[in-house]
């Protein structure tokens, strides 16, 4: 266990909040998460009482209560206001600093959030808004989307969002589910230097959403409007009322907050509701405990409001930290973009995914040489699992005294089940450990547990306060125990391949629905991709199982870099790295050459939409491709009949 990177001082682990949590719990940091697990309801309730949640908690007998994992709820006679525990500065500092790709800045004060939060609840009110009702945001990143975020909160309001590049179907496969009365929107957005007008897009979207009753939009052109009934500018929206002390609603723990979508690429997407409370408690313990974070520090995740990322960094106003904000192309107009701003804005935590760590690898820059990075205590990396070599790469290029942390978990929870801890070494390749209050397993086929170092099913063996209330109208929770509950009865599966490491970490295979089976064996992609990654000929890679004379066979597509095209050479040395480096079974039997490759507007690589194209089966969710014309790269390859 000498093959660390990264190994924190003991002043970093001495002044941590997980070292002053453990003394308030009275253990041990090797102790603290198996008393945790062991312990939920004692866990939970000095979660809520170290943090100091607004709120009245009720009996403590009610903390953990349900005989079924799935039905189990915390807090049961609780109540408190999620909003209000966001807001509880109201001073001069700094909430949100904004910036945008061609150098917009906006900066919003706590007082100033509070008043502008207090403006439009009045609105809402006024509109006629009321404890359920669902408020829409098709925007982008910026200060206005938090603010309406929390007067939505504030009021029990449910609030959804979607980014700006979503198209007008994919806006309307979301939001026309679940039936919103107000509609924020912008009317055009940038990104990597191009302008997106989004008014035709608008009044097409609306179209389609009959419930709808305001539409309110932000555009640098107060004049042009797009042509509908009941739509106005957004400082019109909220100018008319005079801030106040902002009026937070008591609401139960599990009133619904947020409805996040489904990435999926087959059928409309699941709508997934989220409860106010048990977000609030997990992120805290994200926020807090493993990522470290502290009153004034500065919290950067690069993020669109597509993305559950979004609603994980919008809780870092809870631990009373800045947010900073960005949005367009984070290689605009280089790849120092990011950087820059860690310097400017004197970032202490820096977001990113894994796909945005190696291609700053690819550009050969090195931060560690180029920007000073002071401030810089903590990187997260997710969206996919990030490599050993990536590891490797940020200590060697970004900064070598940091907390990396690999984080994974999803939208299903709207948080991680595994992820870092600042008081423990990082490995290369490896997510640190469970979080807090989560019991995290590797399991077989049958539900037994895994050896250590055998690949199998990440699972929850525990109830855990941010599992959804449920889809949304799914009134006999039928979809939601299938999808998370059937596979291994009394045990959370969310479909990701893992194994467990001796060092007490987890390595992220990949999607479980994206595994291969060649002659019968399950492995992941990721060894596939690591070998792959080390080629400088080739820029990504996405590997899928193709069923072929009664086995499965594996189809390697690559997109190459500029300057470089695929031969029989480079396939050799391919096929025999993978050999060397994984195994034999890893090696794919037919290796392709493509122009692009299908993605998440997240920018996750979508193997089971190549899959479903080579094998003639329908992909019906396109809007959740960032790049639905790549998909055509995949039909009828002759190579592959």
């Amino acid at each position: 266990m000498d093959n660390y990177l990264w190994k924190p001082s003991f002043e970093r682990i001495s002044s941590s909040q997980m070292h002053s949590f453990c003394d308030a719990a009275n253990v041990s940091e090797t102790e603290l998460h198996d008393w945790s697990i062991k312990n939920p309801s004692e866990f939970w309730d000095l979660v809520w009482s170290y943090f100091q949640i607004i709120g009245e908690r009720g009996e403590r007998s009610s903390v953990l209560s349900g005989s079924e994992l799935y039905q189990t709820q915390f807090f049961s006679g609780a109540s408190l206001n999620y909003a209000e525990n966001l807001l509880k500065r109201s001073d001069n500092e700094v909430a949100l600093s904004f910036e945008s790709e061609n150098k917009l800045s906006k900066e919003i004060s706590w007082a100033e959030l509070n008043n502008l939060v207090s403006q439009l609840q009045q609105a809402f009110l006024s509109s006629g808004i009321k404890k359920g009702d669902r408020i829409a945001a098709w925007l982008p990143n910026g200060i206005e989307i938090y603010a309406v975020m929390l007067a939505s909160a504030s009021i029990g309001a449910v609030f959804s969002s979607v980014s700006p590049d979503f198209g007008p179907r994919g806006v309307i496969d979301r939001f026309g589910q679940i039936e919103p009365k107000i509609l924020f929107a912008i009317t055009s957005y940038q990104y990597g230097g191009r302008e997106f007008d989004l008014t035709k897009k608008i009044v097409e979207v609306v179209d389609e959403l009959p419930t709808v009753e305001k539409i309110v939009v932000i555009s640098d052109d107060e004049g042009s409007l797009p042509p509908l009934q009941n739509c106005e500018t957004f400082n019109d929206f909220y100018c008319q009322y005079k801030a106040q002390e902002v009026d937070f609603v008591d609401l139960p723990f599990d009133h619904p907050l947020y409805i996040l979508y489904s990435s999926g690429t087959t059928g409309v997407p699941k709508c997934i509701v989220h409860r106010a409370g048990g977000l609030l408690l997990k992120h805290l313990v994200e926020h807090r405990l493993h990522c470290d974070v502290h009153p004034m520090d500065r919290v950067f995740y690069f993020t669109t409001a597509g993305w559950m990322m979004w609603n994980w960094l919008a809780a870092g106003l809870s631990a009373e930290a800045t947010l900073v904000l960005y949005d367009g192309s984070p290689f605009y107009p280089d790849a120092s973009r990011l950087f820059d701003l860690i310097d400017e804005k004197q970032i202490t935590l820096f977001g990113v995914s894994a796909k945005f760590v190696d291609s700053v690898s690819s550009t050969g820059l090195r931060p560690i040489e180029s920007h000073e990075l002071k401030t810089l205590r903590t990187i997260c990396s997710t969206g996919s699992p990030l490599s050993p070599e990536s590891f490797t790469h940020v200590y060697r290029d970004w900064k070598n005294d940091v907390h990396l942390a690999s984080i994974s978990g999803g939208t299903d929870l709207c948080g991680c089940l595994v992820g870092g801890n600042p008081t423990t070494p990082v490995f290369a390749g490896q997510i640190q450990g469970p979080i807090l209050g989560q019991d995290m397993d590797v399991v077989d086929n049958d539900g037994n547990p895994a050896a250590v170092g055998v690949p199998g099913e990440l699972v929850c063996k525990s109830a855990f306060p941010s599992m959804p209330i449920g889809f949304w109208e799914d009134l006999d929770d039928l979809r939601y125990k299938a999808t998370y509950f059937e596979k291994f009865p009394g045990l959370w599966h969310q479909g990701d391949f893992a194994e467990k490491t001796p060092e007490g970490g987890f390595i992220i295979h990949g999607r479980s629905d994206a595994t291969l089976n060649p002659g019968g064996v399950r492995i992941g992609t990721a060894e596939i991709y690591r070998r792959v990654d080390a080629f400088d000929e080739i820029l990504e890679s996405l590997a899928v199982g193709q069923s072929w004379n009664g086995d499965v066979r594996i189809v390697l597509f690559v997109v190459m870099a500029d300057g470089f095209s695929f031969n029989d050479d480079l396939k050799e040395e391919v096929c025999l790295s993978i050999r060397n480096g994984a195994s034999p079974r890893h090696v794919p039997s037919i290796i392709l050459s493509v122009s692009d490759l299908p993605r998440t507007r997240s920018g996750k690589l979508v193997e089971l939409a190549v899959k479903n194209v080579i094998q003639g089966l329908p992909v019906t969710n396109v809007e959740s491709l960032a790049n639905p014309e790549s998909l055509e790269n995949f039909r009828n390859l002759s190579e592959l009949s």
